[in-house]
């Protein structure tokens, strides 16, 4: 078996500082990969360069992998236009393997420009793919509203939950990658969940025409992505994967920048640590226009005086002039206090408007912590109790009492 070793500087670089990707793969003795993996890298660097090559080919995509994101993102748009979290769940069960994020992750953390462009290209295409059915999906859905879009503005809003799935997920990866040759699945399986969907729900609400969801997806995976890769790389770090110089450490920390700035940023955790961050950028600028230093009387303010001649001497007679006419003010009738709530469903994580009391079509789907205003109708049908309430933008229609808190009631709430 020829020697493979001799073609790699020590660290498993090629002379021109990249990682080295042989057309045949490079298949290690057993007990040499097993002795690398039970001490996480190995402490030679033959074997470590050797052990760093047979990563990056198995994290090499194929085109099996654009195959299953094409058939993912399909079902991800048919799960969002039918509001069916099942179908969503299929689409991330039947999603690709997540290796190539796992190699994106390893030529940040070695410094492997030519790997990384590689690997991110593939992510790309990847993405695109996802994007491009959950917009088609979106483009469907125009002739069947209104949808009630339940799990599109689910899965288009930042979780702290979904934060901590992410983070398992990303370290379990990279970790389960780099010590066994079995497949990560499940690791896999939770980095798909947290990536694609909201990716999915952003093009899908950019198809239909909700504003709520479009930007707000993307956003979300942006920040997701950010996290992955800020994770994985510092993961690939603690298991002392490193550059073999001194210019391969501008990619891992140019990448560790992005990302952390990207996480701080949408996420708002930045406002803690640079306190007056947004506000200083939010809060308007306050322009007045100068108070007048003095006031002029006119004479029409003041009783006027005339002098009339008498066998005495002059007399002055005050006189007060009386305006022609007076303009009667108009009197404001009051109005009823407008009554505010917010949505509060124990299930499902919101609630739906409907057309009618009882029944009739979704109008809309409001996520929990909404603000609606209450309009005075109240309508009982079956036992339960219909609210008439009306959205930010104008939208009026009927939900369950049941679903609203709120601190100021209307009369007989």
């Amino acid at each position: 078996m020829k020697n493979h070793e001799e073609d790699f500087l020590p660290g498993g670089f090629s002379p021109q500082d990249e990682p080295a990707f042989p057309t045949e793969p490079i298949r290690l003795p057993p007990a040499r990969r097993r002795r690398a993996r039970r001490r996480l890298v190995a402490p030679g660097e033959d074997d470590r360069g050797l052990l760093l090559t047979h990563l990056a080919q198995r994290a090499f995509p194929s085109i099996e992998f654009f195959l299953f994101s094409l058939l993912c993102g399909a079902i991800l748009g048919a799960g969002f236009l039918l509001d069916s979290q099942s179908l969503l769940l299929l689409g991330i069960l039947l999603a690709p393997l997540m290796t190539p994020w796992v190699g994106l992750s390893l030529a940040s953390a070695t410094g492997g420009w030519r790997f990384f462009f590689t690997t991110l290209a593939s992510l790309l295409i990847s993405s695109g793919l996802i994007f491009i059915t959950g917009l088609l999906a979106g483009l469907a859905a125009r002739l069947w509203l209104p949808l009630p879009l339940l799990q599109a503005h689910i899965h288009s809003h930042l979780w702290w939950p979904n934060l901590l799935v992410l983070s398992l997920g990303s370290i379990l990866l990279v970790v389960s990658f780099v010590r066994s040759e079995e497949k990560p699945l499940l690791p896999s399986v939770m980095l798909t969940y947290e990536l694609y969907l909201p990716l999915s729900a952003g093009a899908f609400g950019l198809g239909v025409g909700a504003e709520r969801i479009w930007p707000d997806g993307a956003l979300v995976f942006l920040v997701h992505i950010s996290l992955a890769i800020l994770l994985g790389v510092i993961t690939l770090a603690f298991l002392r994967f490193r550059p073999a110089n001194i210019f391969g450490y501008l990619l891992p920390i140019v990448m560790l920048v992005l990302s952390l700035t990207a996480v701080l940023l949408f996420t708002g955790l930045g406002t803690y640590f640079i306190p007056g961050l947004v506000q200083a950028s939010a809060t308007p600028t306050i322009t007045s226009s100068p108070l007048p230093t003095s006031t002029t009387r006119t004479t029409t303010d003041l009783p006027a005086e005339t002098i009339s001649p008498s066998p005495t001497g002059p007399t002055r007679t005050p006189t007060m002039e009386i305006p022609a006419t007076i303009t009667p003010s108009k009197t404001s009738t009051p109005q009823a206090t407008p009554v505010y709530a917010r949505i509060n469903s124990t299930v499902g994580g919101g609630a739906l408007v409907r057309s009618e009391p009882g029944g009739g079509y979704i109008i809309r789907s409001l996520l929990n912590d909404t603000l609606i205003q209450v309009l005075p109708d109240v309508e009982q049908v079956s036992g339960a109790i219909w609210v008439l309430i009306r959205t930010t933008d104008g939208i009026e229609g009927w939900v369950l009492q049941s679903v609203l808190v709120t601190a100021t009631p209307a009369p007989n709430w």
